[in-house]
Order: structure tokens, then sequence, then C-alpha cells
């Protein structure tokens, strides 16, 4: 099977997190990915440990599966050289420098583009090509600066960030989106395209109605733990022996769950009638709620509440989720080779065999050789490269910690 991006030529000069996770994306719809690294240090997260893996980090190896590694200097003419070849090759060039960086080394857009007409370049930025060029895009800061942190954590608490760099990993994937839609003009028009991301931009947007409504009300929200603005109950609340995770989205589910927890006249108090009631008697309607929900264990009310179709789970560690994925069939993870770690699969499921087969992370400058004679050769073929999609590798049974996940765990009772 042809993969969708097969024979297409990803220039990745970006490291971290938000470009390489746009890449890794690229690599598994079947783009030959290059990623240009310093040599002797490589990407930064080579470095950023614990935990390690057999060749660097896990950090580096979350989203870098499936590329090529090559070692350039980019202050050095013979390696500056190759990287400008690599550029004029490129279908795809993705890079995160400072501004002006790659400009002074004849490896910006207009440079490249001039070469290389077709080529679609995708700037990844902290806060734009503007009056915020200069600021330094870290993931945290832009939490901060950019509002997550003012809607995270407990309301009598500290603003807090998200427990992993979510802005990142939305901005690559706003970042291959970008990429994805370039291609497509390019396949009508034969013109390639130049695609800025930042991440300041990719988080105000993923703000949804957390953003709309400061748009239309002019109030910024505030923080609410883990309560929903505007549904109820819809947060987490506590059972005898620890919490559970409650979504009632609608009025019917809420009536379900008062007659689960043995209370059925909750639903038609007036106070808790309709979702607008709840939300404006949120106090006591969770202290009635909580007072039910401690005749039993969470995982009791769990299993109950999901016979009867109202959305409730208990809080899992990471370990469970990917346990609970395993038990629903979803296939998690993948091995790409017998002796490497597992890797978190490519998240879309398609009804064509879409998706290339995973390769390990590569080690820094593993493929120095094959690279640089293909950069330095006239008619050499991608092929040279990327040979034909290896066998697809087993999904295997994710294990925590090398150890294995706890059958019971995850969403309990379900």
């Amino acid at each position: 099977m042809t993969r969708p991006l097969h024979g297409v030529l990803v220039a990745d000069f970006s490291r971290v997190l938000a470009g390489p996770s746009c890449t890794m994306t690229l690599a598994d719809l079947g783009a030959t990915v290059i990623k240009v690294e310093r040599p002797g240090t490589g990407d930064d997260t080579r470095s950023w440990g614990p935990p390690w893996s057999a060749t660097s980090s896990t950090y580096f190896e979350s989203v870098n599966r499936t590329k090529r590694s090559v070692t350039l200097d980019l202050d050095d003419p013979a390696d500056l050289t190759l990287a400008r070849e690599l550029a004029r090759r490129a279908d795809v060039l993705v890079e995160n420098f400072r501004p002006g960086a790659l400009d002074r080394r004849g490896l910006g857009y207009a440079q490249v583009a001039a070469a290389n007409p077709g080529v679609v370049y995708c700037t990844i930025s902290g806060f734009g090509p503007g009056a915020g060029a200069g600021l330094l895009g870290y993931d945290f800061i832009v939490q901060a600066v950019g509002g997550l942190m003012s809607v995270t954590g407990a309301a009598d608490g500290e603003p807090a960030k998200a427990g992993v760099a979510l802005v990142d990993v939305l901005t690559g994937k706003d970042a291959a989106i970008g990429i994805l839609a370039a291609l497509t003009a390019r396949a009508n028009t034969g013109r390639g395209c130049h695609v800025e991301v930042n991440l300041l931009s990719s988080l105000l947007a993923a703000l949804v109605n957390q953003a709309q409504g400061y748009l239309e009300t002019g109030v910024p929200p505030g923080r609410m733990g883990n309560r929903h603005p505007s549904i109820a109950p819809y947060e987490t609340l506590r059972c005898r022996d620890g919490l559970l995770a409650v979504a009632c989205g609608n009025d019917g589910q809420f009536a379900r769950l008062t007659r689960v927890l043995g209370d059925p006249g909750l639903a038609t108090d007036e106070r808790f009638a309709t979702n607008a009631a709840r939300v404006a008697n949120r106090e006591e309607l969770v202290a009635a709620l909580e007072g039910l929900l401690a005749a039993a264990d969470a995982a009791e009310w769990q299993e109950r509440l999901t016979a009867e179709q109202v959305p409730a789970g208990c809080v899992a560690d990471i370990a469970e989720a990917f346990g609970l994925a395993e038990r629903l069939g979803l296939t998690p993870a993948v091995r790409p080779r017998p002796d490497r770690a597992p890797q978190v699969r490519h998240p879309v499921s398609y009804s064509e065999d879409l998706v290339r087969p995973a390769e390990p992370p590569p080690a820094l400058g593993e493929h120095d050789a094959a690279v640089r004679a293909w950069l330095a050769s006239a008619g050499g073929s991608l092929a040279d490269l990327d040979p034909v999609d290896p066998a697809t590798p087993p999904p295997v049974d994710v294990s925590g910690a090398r150890g294995e996940v706890p059958r019971t765990g995850g969403v309990r009772g379900g």
C-alpha cells in the first residue's frame, strides 16, 4: 500500500517538541523525514532525562520515531552546503530557529523558495513573526501568559500548568494540519507556501468555550478546579474511598444519576431540575450528591452509573489508562522492533492501511553516511534513504515501568 505521503521528503530542522511531533505525524503517514541535528549533542531533548531510553531519553523517543538523523554543523561551510541541498530537494521544511538564524545561513523561506518554488516551508515560533519575534517560546511560559494557567487549578489555589507540554503538542498538530493543507493546495497549483504557526495562537484557539465566553462578555473566566463553568454536575465528586468524575451533559443523564444514587426526587427539585438551575445552585447540588455517594466506593458507583448510561469514571494514572485502552481493544502502543521499547501508536485509525509501520527513533547521526552520500549524489533516489515499508510490527501489551499493567486498574469495575 502506498502511504498518503509516500515520496514526500521532509527536512526537519526543528527540535524539542512542537516541530518534532509534527514531523513524526508526517513520518507516520509515509513521508521520509530527515532530522538535522547538531553534532555532538543533537536535539535538546536527547539530554532531557530521566527516564532514559537505550539511545537517549524517553522524551526524545516520544516524538522522533521513523526518522533519519543526520548531524550537520550549520556554521561549517561544507555542512551548510549539504543543508542547503537538502532544503532544495525537500517537499516540506520544518524549522523553529530564532528569527533570522536561518536567513543568515541562506536557509530562510525566501532563499529556499527561490531555489525550490514548490517547497512547503513551516515556521514554528512562540509568539509569531511581529512584535513577539524576539520572545523565547517555551510551553510553560506560554501556558502562563496565554491564559491556560489562569483557568487551571483550584479556585482558592495557585494557577497551575497542565501535566504535559500541552501547548507544544497542540501547536505540532496545527503545524501538521497546515502542512497537509499546503501540500493539497500545491497539488492543484504547483506552488509552495510559507506556513507559520505559533504557540500563543494555537493555545488561544484551544481555549474554545473559555475564549469565546470572554470575547462575548469581556469578562475573563477564572479557575474552578475540576468543575465546568457551564454544566453541573460535571466535576469530581467524593465517594467513600476517593474521587469519581461525573459528567451529566443533559437533564436525562442527571435524572438517571439521581435514580442510581437512590434519590430520584433531586431531578424534579426546582433547584436542580435544569442545567441552569444546577449551575446556579452548584454548592447545594454537590453537597446532596456527595452525601449519597458516601455510601459506596468510587469503583462501585462507576460500574452502576456506567450500566445506566451515566458518564462516570475513576481517576486513573497513566499505567491504568493504557490498561483501559488495551481492554477496549484500542491497541495504544506498538513495538517498532523486538529489542526496543513500545511507542504510543499513531492516534488515528483508518479503514485503509494508511499508517506506516513504526521504526525506532534514531540514534544521533545514525544515518550520517547514507544521508551525506545521498545529498552529494546528483542522481540518488529517495528510495536509497527510505526503502519499502518494513513488515508491520505487532502490537504490544503495554507495561507500566516495564511491569504488567494491572488488569483491574483504570476504569475500575468496567
